[in-house]
């Protein structure tokens, strides 16, 4: 039996630092082009989690302490209004440095 998946020199090997760069490179780049604007308007904790890029847990004690805008519960799964979510990530986005220098 013989692996049709093998290395190829140039190519980054999964798990590898450079793998894991260039897959966060596909994701910025997909939602600079409005990738995100194509999701559900409401989203899973799971999603929650990828889009602010952390853990399962740590979106449900976010909520649990009304950090995060827009959840709402239906029956027992807690969803995210995607657009609260996103306004939220706008507002709370740090100015760029380097209006000044010294």
């Amino acid at each position: 039996m013989t692996n049709s998946r093998r290395w190829a020199p140039g190519l980054p090997i999964a798990g590898s630092p450079d793998a894991i760069q260039d897959s966060r490179s596909a994701a910025h780049r997909e939602a600079s082009t409005g990738f995100i604007d194509t999701w559900p308007p409401l989203l899973t904790i799971a999603e929650v989690a990828s889009l602010l890029r952390t853990s399962r847990k740590a979106v449900y004690s976010m909520a649990e302490r009304a950090q995060l805008p827009g959840v709402t519960r239906i029956g027992r799964r807690l969803l995210v209004r995607r657009d609260d979510l996103l306004s939220w990530l706008d507002e709370r986005r740090a100015a760029s440095p380097g209006g000044t220098r010294r």
